[in-house]
């Protein structure tokens, strides 16, 4: 089993969030995010793939979560024999800069702010929703 990981951003201004289309036959969203580079910091490769995916500077707020997936080897984008383990490190996060763009020549290829009421009926990964609950506080 092969394991990636990678760190996350859920940007909310009002009520949108921030999303990138996966460059792929299923061009679903995602959170703005991806792989964490050799030695990199989780926190600074969430706020450099903020910026590569979708044009804008954020500060990060919190940690929200951990989460975990894996992946059948054969049902991945690009068939494999080996599973994947994907940990995905998500932060919470608020622009502070830079201008709404499209990623060039990346995993991603649009960036645009979703209305959360229209998610339901939005292609999304389940990142998303994962995310999502993380923001959830459970009531005393």
């Amino acid at each position: 089993m092969h394991l990636r990981v990678a760190a996350y951003a859920v940007v909310i201004d009002s009520e949108r969030i921030l999303l990138s289309r996966l460059r792929e036959t299923r061009a679903r969203w995602t959170l703005p995010g991806g792989g964490i580079d050799p030695g990199e910091h989780p926190a600074d490769a969430a706020v450099r793939e903020v910026r590569e995916e979708t044009g804008y500077d954020v500060e990060l707020d919190e940690l929200l979560g951990i989460d975990s997936i894996v992946i059948a080897g054969p049902d991945l984008d690009e068939p494999a024999d080996d599973d994947l383990q994907g940990l995905r490190i998500v932060y919470r996060a608020h622009v502070v800069g830079g201008t709404l763009q499209d990623e060039a020549d990346g995993s991603t290829d649009a960036a645009a702010w979703i209305d959360l009421a229209d998610l339901p009926t939005t292609a999304t990964v389940e990142l998303v929703d994962a995310a999502l609950a993380m923001l959830v506080v459970p009531r005393a």
